[in-house]
């Protein structure tokens, strides 16, 4: 719930925004604009609908940007699978909601006496704060509060993310057609401490398939798996090449 009263001025909220999201607009017109849910504004090009889509825009290449630097390992596929978890209208509104960014909407009057600001409405505004802070100073600062305020979603998305279901696959194949589980062996680690790679091959019976590298062992293992399952098909390992930390 907001704590503000719905009679505060605007300019009270925009500069608890600014508190908030850790960034000071030179051009305090375009955060105006972010904030102002079409309700609230005396016509819809002076809400933050524009803003909003490009926004989005530059949220989706932000992080695809930041995927592709730094997952080598990941395929295109795989890639999306965790930009779409991330560049989701449900993790901007929690990102919104953490920042407590519905205390800072200017909305109309209709939208001011309810139960809670729409989670849609708090989606919109972190996109458009985006591209707001995008237009005030450029890309980096924009990169930067995307990183501070999305990074916890993103490390989610990407820890939580299994390559296929191939290790749930393989069993069943394993003990289908050869009547025992796969064994997974750790061939190699490489790298420091903090950003350890893991080579990793399943084994059935004996026969040893192509070994996969993951940032972390379960990550290995899928993608290990993933190898098996191409092979016993006659199909060509997905997970062979070698990458770096």
């Amino acid at each position: 719930m907001c704590e503000l009263p719905v009679e505060v001025s605007d300019e009270v909220r925009l500069e608890l925004c600014q508190e908030r999201i850790s960034y000071r607009f030179r051009d305090i017109t375009l955060l105006r604009s972010a904030l102002t849910h079409a309700s609230g504004a005396a016509n819809r090009l002076a809400s933050n609908e524009r803003l909003e889509f490009l926004g989005d825009a530059i949220l989706g290449f932000c992080i695809c940007e930041w995927l592709f630097q730094t997952h080598a390992e990941y395929l295109e596929g795989e890639l999306t699978q965790i930009k779409s978890a991330v560049v989701s209208r449900r993790v901007c509104a929690r990102v919104s909601h953490e920042l407590r960014l519905e205390e800072c909407l200017i909305l109309g009057r209709g939208l001011t006496q309810g139960t809670g600001v729409p989670k849609s409405l708090l989606s919109d505004v972190y996109e458009a704060l985006i591209a707001a802070i995008y237009l005030d100073g450029g890309l980096e600062r924009a990169k930067d509060f995307i990183q501070r305020t999305i990074a916890d979603e993103l490390r989610s998305a990407v820890d939580g993310h299994s390559i296929g279901n191939y290790k749930s696959a393989l069993q069943q194949i394993s003990q289908r057609d050869h009547g025992s589980a796969p064994i997974y062996r750790l061939l190699a680690e490489s790298g420091p401490d903090h950003s350890k790679l893991f080579q990793i091959a399943a084994e059935i019976k004996k026969r040893r398939f192509a070994p996969a590298w993951g940032r972390t062992k379960k990550d290995a293992e899928q993608r290990a798996a993933g190898n098996a399952i191409a092979e016993l098909e006659d199909r060509t390992p997905p997970y062979t090449e070698p990458f770096t930390s």
